[in-house]
């Protein structure tokens, strides 16, 4: 798409209004995309560095307020040591990079996950990012990083379990809202829309109790090839569906 194109396309988008205030996205695809070229799997996740710079900016104009991006999962530690080695080493230079791509933009950055799994290096370089942007007022783009939507479960009961153990804390039934504030970051919306690359249709462990009611959207689309048109194309298909979350839509209500 041209830049004529993009902004008509973001004029339509904004016109509809029914915007998504989060958007989440599994950003799959980049070990297919290297691979199919002949090149190592980091090269793919090299690559998909434009993805994300498509992604923010593009939720960015149009005013979305949260983007999470699934950038390493729990089960990520699991691949070859010299690959993770190699992804760790990515993501210390790319935060470092897109700092003031971020800030340009008026990002704020959070990350979520077991953060204290992640090495040295990387925690401090996240910590500068997380710092240096605080004071932007835009989009939060939230980095799931060691991030498992079980695992968050599980640290989430584990916390509930301290603080409810110590005494003279409150008993008393525990509701949705209470539990929530648990989570990694139990204060963000829900996901209003969950897009994910490649094709694959699974959520992979990834924000678990938060997608309960996310509108989903695929597209065969490889991370490292994901434009703007491509987000566009979801946040307009989210756009016509009409959000039910368990009851009945408003023409069937007419009817009864």
């Amino acid at each position: 798409m041209s830049d004529k194109e993009l902004a008509a396309a973001e004029r339509r988008i904004l016109a509809r209004g029914n915007l998504p205030r989060h958007v989440a996205i599994i950003m799959d695809g980049n070990g297919r995309w290297a691979r199919r070229r002949g090149l190592p799997r980091i090269a793919g996740h090299r690559a998909g560095l434009g993805g994300v710079r498509e992604a923010v900016e593009g939720c960015a104009a149009l005013g979305v307020e949260y983007l999470t991006l699934y950038t390493f999962s729990v089960e990520n530690w699991s691949r070859p040591a010299a690959e993770v080695r190699a992804l760790m080493s990515f993501l210390r230079q790319t935060l470092r990079k897109e700092v003031r791509r971020l800030d340009d933009n008026n990002v704020q950055l959070r990350a979520i996950g077991r953060i204290a799994d992640l090495p040295e290096a990387v925690r401090e370089e996240l910590a500068r990012a997380v710092d240096s942007l605080r004071d932007n007022t835009g989009l939060t783009l939230v980095l799931a990083l060691s991030y498992g939507g079980r695992a968050e479960i599980l640290d989430a009961v584990e916390r509930l379990g301290r603080e409810r153990g110590r005494a003279g804390a409150p008993a008393g039934r525990l509701t949705e809202a209470a539990f929530r504030s648990y989570l990694y970051a139990g204060e963000v919306p829900d996901p209003d829309l969950l897009i994910r690359t490649s094709g694959e249709m699974r959520i992979s462990n990834f924000l678990i109790w938060q997608t309960a009611y996310s509108e989903i959207w695929v597209t065969d689309v490889l991370w490292p090839d994901f434009k703007r048109q491509h987000l566009y194309q979801g946040i307009t298909e989210y756009q016509k569906r009409e959000r039910r979350f368990g009851g009945i839509s408003a023409a069937g209500k007419r009817k009864t």
